[in-house]
Parts: C-alpha cells; sequence; structure tokens
C-alpha cells in the first residue's frame, strides 16, 4: 500500500499547477493586464520569482547540510547555491524594470493614438 504524499509535496504540486495556470492566462491578457501579472510576478520582495529565489536559498542551505553529512554528494549543494545566485541576480536585472511594467499596467488604453515605434531587441548586458 503507497503512503499518501506529505503535505509539503503536495503543496509543491499545487504551486506548480497553479504556476502553469498563471501562465496559461498571462497569454490570454490584454497587454496592460499581462503586464500587472507579471510586473507582481516579478516583485523581488513579494513575487513568485523572489519566493522561488527564497526557496532555492533555502534548499541550498538543506544540501549542505546533508553534503556534509555525506547523504548528497557537493555537487548538489553547490548547483544550488549556483541556482540561487544566479536568481538573485536575475532578480536585480528585472528589479530595474518594475516601476515599467507596474506603470505600463496602469496606463489607460489609448484608441485612435498612433503606438510608439518599436525598440532595437537585442540589448547588451552590463556587466
Amino acid at each position: 500500500m503507497s503512503h499518501p504524499a506529505p503535505y509539503p509535496v503536495k503543496l509543491a504540486d499545487e504551486i506548480t499547477r497553479q504556476l502553469g495556470q498563471l501562465a496559461d492566462r498571462i497569454s490570454q491578457l490584454p497587454p496592460p493586464q499581462a503586464a500587472q501579472v507579471i510586473a507582481r510576478v516579478l516583485d523581488p520582495d513579494n513575487g513568485v520569482l523572489g519566493g522561488v529565489t527564497h526557496l532555492i536559498i533555502t534548499g541550498s542551505h538543506f544540501a549542505k547540510g546533508e553534503a556534509e553529512r555525506g547523504a548528497l554528494p557537493a555537487e548538489v549543494w553547490l548547483a544550488l547555491g549556483r541556482a540561487a545566485n544566479e536568481l538573485h541576480d536575475i532578480s536585480l536585472d528585472l528589479d530595474e524594470h518594475q516601476d515599467l511594467l507596474q506603470h505600463l499596467g496602469t496606463r489607460p488604453a489609448t484608441r485612435g493614438a498612433k503606438p510608439p515605434a518599436p525598440g532595437p531587441l537585442v540589448v547588451r548586458r552590463r556587466r
């Protein structure tokens, strides 16, 4: 007889399912609403990206302890730490655009107005 999944496993499964639903809905929203949702998702303090980053950091701390005990290879801890650092850097990069996304989401739709000229899609990254 199989054992039921513990609550944290069910919670992870439910969050994954809801993220999929959110992605599906964003693709169907008008641009201002999609921008509002994306701005909330990317919020480094209260958004999904910040939450996932925190979760990976927590996983890295767990993996460090398990690696020190010999229960996990050190590579697992290092990979989680690297992922946490990368997500943090990505959050910082995206935070620069948070205000623009929020503004786009609250801007009233203008009918008949000429849309702004598109900008270049390739931008050099600062390092």
